[in-house]
């Protein structure tokens, strides 16, 4: 088979399972081989510019790939990552994601071999997960928490208001643009307190985390690290934005607060300092914003090398295409450190059967060759993806200025 097979279609398939608005537009990429039957899905979601990763996929890399070996994922990954001259960023990542996942599951499939084993197998049987709490109140969040505890869970997020806290949004001057506005001063002094409540009520047997989303200054974001030291956070998330990397070094010398980072990057000068630096503790890419499982993998072996542990993005906006290789790789990674985990919603489920499953705070993958999962291409068209923008991203600080989402 593998003398002769070659990739007969390539082609972009968008769909927005079931909750409307332009919060969970999911891009999937489908490629279709010369043996009948063998076709392999990857995932290429960028919600906030889905039609442009469309555009991609299906008028320049389905012509460049078409009648090419499924089989030589390296090559194509680096032929593809060059074609266009100009190289990275989330869009051209994206498509390039699509692709290279579906190169994988189609190597599975050839094997007979779950995808993970193709990575070296299982280091573990399942991936520890977080979810995330939210509330109007340090006690809504506390509920939240004990929720998640009693489905089995040991690591929870702990957010409150969202993300910047955007509960009582200031009074910005007249005229101001609209936006999603928000107090970074307000927000870090109300984190502490949410930590202080928890740790109160709950204790230490849950682990917490936290994501500023690159909400705060720098400076400030420096002193809110300092202040949450004493609740032993499991991780602090998206301290700063990729801009700021460079004030990791600062934040190393004053405080042990575990650091996470990474998921606006999408390339690798962005990782690289921080990783030989041992400036984070964790590295939290988006796997389909940086190209896909094969540099995924690679750059978990790089972070093996430094003691950093691996927690792939994974929000709801993630199709569970995506999910399903974010597990394979938490199961062979030797350094995996936690998944987040958004769950997948009932009609989820049914367009995309042999999504992965939690138990008892673990995600599984199912031992199917390739990534074990389909989609359902009739339904999924059920579910087009609307037109809009998206109003979380159209941040705004006190004064009215844009500020970082």
């Amino acid at each position: 088979m593998a003398t002769t097979l070659a990739i007969r279609k390539v082609r972009a398939l968008a769909t927005s399972p079931g909750r409307g608005g332009p919060q969970k537009r999911l891009i999937v990429v489908r490629v279709d081989t010369t043996e009948p039957g063998l076709h392999g899905l990857g995932c290429a979601t960028f919600t906030q510019r889905h039609a442009a990763v469309c555009t991609v996929v299906d008028q320049f890399l389905a012509p460049l790939l078409e009648g090419r070996d499924p089989l030589r994922t390296e090559d194509l990954w680096q032929l593809v990552h060059v074609n266009a001259y100009w190289r990275s960023g989330p869009v051209m990542n994206n498509a390039l994601s699509g692709v290279d996942m579906a190169l994988w599951d189609i190597k599975g499939k050839v094997a007979g071999m779950p995808v993970y084993q193709l990575l070296g197998g299982k280091c573990r049987e399942g991936a520890a997960i977080y979810r995330h709490a939210d509330g109007r109140s340090p006690e809504e969040v506390a509920d939240r928490v004990r929720a998640f505890m009693a489905e089995g869970l040991r690591h929870v997020r702990a957010q409150m208001g969202g993300y910047g806290g955007r509960l009582s949004p200031p009074l910005p001057p007249a005229g101001s643009q609209p936006g999603a506005y928000y107090d970074p001063e307000a927000y870090a002094r109300a984190t502490v307190r949410l930590f202080d409540h928890l740790r109160e009520t709950l204790g230490d047997e849950v682990a917490l985390l936290h994501d500023v989303h690159e909400r705060l200054p720098p400076i400030r974001a420096v002193a809110l690290a300092r202040e949450l030291e004493r609740y032993g956070l499991f991780f602090l998330e998206d301290l700063l934005p990729p801009e700021q990397i460079s004030w990791f070094r600062t934040l190393r010398s004053q405080c042990c607060t575990p650091l996470a980072m990474g998921e606006l990057f999408v390339n690798s000068n962005e990782w690289q300092p921080l990783v030989e630096g041992r400036l984070i503790d964790f590295v939290r890419c988006h796997i389909s914003a940086i190209g896909g499982i094969t540099p995924a993998r690679k750059l978990a072996t790089l972070c093996e090398a430094f003691g950093i542990r691996t927690a792939w993005h994974g929000p709801g906006d993630v199709s569970p295409v995506g999910h399903a290789a974010n597990v394979h790789l938490d199961v062979s990674s030797p350094n995996f450190g936690i998944q987040e985990w958004a769950g997948f919603s009932e009609i989820e489920q049914e367009m995309f059967p042999g999504c992965p499953q939690v138990r008892d705070g673990y995600v599984v993958p199912n031992d199917r060759p390739g990534l074990g999962i389909d989609m359902n291409e009739e339904l999924a068209a059920r579910y087009p993806c609307p037109d809009g923008v998206l109003d979380w991203t159209q941040a705004r600080l006190p004064d009215g200025s844009c500020g970082y989402p």
